[in-house]
């Protein structure tokens, strides 16, 4: 290398060090600024909630009820009939002066929160079931006394009305459906009689279901305890996404799982009580139950999707042609996964309006048009009974594991069936058979075969050769069991 050379290179090599440095301090730039962006999308805890506390606390109220009840006889029930201490405690405890019980009244603590200026509160119906006397204290410590507007016992929901010479500060529903696993929540209330106390958590988990067809619950590990039943379940922005209802717990106190009913539940519910003052679900009027696997293969679906129909008894459903084993894909446009996405949305439209139903049924789909009744006041009608075919043959076989037998006069008596009604009994099910394992049962009766109505047991063979010559791998058999009606698919091998 010549010096001119060498002389250029040395000449080069400081700009190339600077033109590196520049680079990886632009890389460097770049990621504070992706790092801040993900950062403001993905909000980390917070310093303090004493801001959102102090914002939200004030529309938050404590609920004491008073219930008069009969005090009983004696309080310990252990003691010596004609004891002393009996009399004692008749004479002092438990008696007026015409010698009658003496009622007494027992209180109960809870939650609740204003949802408007002018004194509507929320709370869960459990907290106010069966009381003489609402009052609710307000964070200020002023008093008011309450009254009840509605109620809705399937999502344990209760609204209030206090009278307020003065506009009441109050909390808005947020959207539950926005709520992620892992955002952070506050949970505001009166927790064992302790008064206004805040705590804070995550959500746990989504869509969480306990006992009730309406149950949407947020899982928090917020602390819950006694006492904070019907209070809110607050986001970051001081939006009500739940209303605080069950703990799960082995000791009665809190081990870090409750349950908030979900805001777009409760919002609906409250709408209803305020223009109401009772709740105005649509009806369908079916019984129903989930697809499974087999049995959608059983009738040529592609997936286990949708509602499967195991009764149209008197109804909306009825008059627009539902029959029984037809499947519900779609209501009102919405796609139905499951029995409870069906119930749902079923409950949530009004009552009166006529929607597109699509089923499945024969291995096409089909489109009803349903004008929807009352559930609240519907009257479900009898069960259709399947025609009988003439007097039965006293014919028995077995069949897939199952001891079958046509029913006669005597046997429909003994079963409590209304007379006429078809189909074939079970005597026996074989336990070692997939006809047990799928819940067969002796005294099961069989109605249909194949989504066909059977009457005898010729008839039943001849649908499962039907079904065999389809290419299918089981039968989807209706089957009653005290009444009740349920659809089955069993294996045909």
């Amino acid at each position: 290398m010549n010096a001119r050379a060498g002389a250029a290179v040395r000449l080069m090599y400081p700009a190339m060090q600077s033109i590196t440095q520049a680079f990886w301090l632009a890389m460097a730039v770049m990621a504070l600024v992706l790092g801040q962006g993900m950062a403001s999308q993905a909000r980390g805890a917070p310093e303090s909630f004493a801001d959102l506390a102090e914002r939200v606390s004030p529309a938050v109220v404590d609920i004491t009820t008073t219930t008069l009840v009969a005090t009983p006889t004696s309080p310990f029930p252990g003691l010596p009939p004609g004891s002393p201490f009996e009399d004692f405690f008749d004479d002092f405890m438990n008696r007026d002066g015409n010698g009658a019980p003496r009622p007494r009244r027992a209180q109960a603590l809870g939650s609740g929160f204003v949802i408007s200026e002018d004194g509507y509160i929320v709370t869960n119906n459990h907290v106010i079931a069966e009381a003489d006397e609402i009052r609710v204290e307000f964070f200020s410590g002023k008093t008011l006394p309450a009254t009840i507007v509605g109620t809705d016992p399937k999502t344990d929901i209760a609204l209030l009305k206090v009278d307020s010479d003065k506009p009441l500060p109050f909390v808005r529903f947020g959207d539950s459906d926005l709520a992620r696993v892992g955002d952070w929540v506050l949970a505001v209330g009166n927790p064992l009689g302790q008064g206004f106390s805040v705590s804070a958590g995550i959500i746990s988990a989504r869509k969480r279901e306990l006992s009730g067809v309406y149950d949407d619950f947020i899982q928090t590990d917020a602390a819950i305890n006694r006492g904070n039943s019907g209070g809110p379940l607050f986001n970051m922005d001081g939006e009500v996404i739940g209303v605080n209802t069950a703990i799960l717990s082995p000791t009665g106190g809190s081990i870090g799982i409750g349950f908030a009913m979900a805001s777009n539940v409760v919002g609906k519910v409250v709408d209803q009580l305020r223009r109401f003052g009772e709740t105005r679900r649509g009806w369908l009027g079916v019984r129903i139950q989930d697809v499974t696997e087999d049995m959608a293969e059983a009738m040529a679906l592609e997936t286990a999707r949708g509602a499967l129909v195991t009764d149209v008894p008197d109804g909306p459903a009825r008059a627009a042609g539902m029959q029984q084993g037809d499947v519900i894909l779609s209501f009102d446009g919405r796609e139905v996964k499951s029995t409870r996405d069906l119930v749902r949305m079923v409950g949530d439209t009004a009552v009166g309006k006529v929607v597109r139903v699509v089923v499945w049924r024969d291995g096409r789909t089909e489109t009803l048009k349903v004008t929807l009744g009352r559930r609240e006041t519907a009257e479900a009608g009898p069960a259709g009974a399947a025609p009988g075919a003439g007097p039965p043959a006293p014919e028995k076989k077995e069949l897939l594991g199952l001891k079958l037998a046509e029913l006669t006069d005597s046997r429909r008596d003994e079963l409590g069936l209304p007379p006429g009604t078809g189909g074939i009994l079970i005597e026996a099910v074989d336990e070692a058979s997939a006809a047990y394992e799928k819940g067969l049962r002796a005294g099961d009766v069989i109605v249909e075969a194949g989504q066909q109505k059977i009457a005898t047991i010729r008839d039943f063979e001849k649908r499962l050769d039907a079904v065999r010559a389809a290419g299918r791998q089981s039968v989807l058999l209706l089957v009653r069991r005290g009444g009740a009606p349920r659809f089955v698919a069993l294996p045909l091998k």
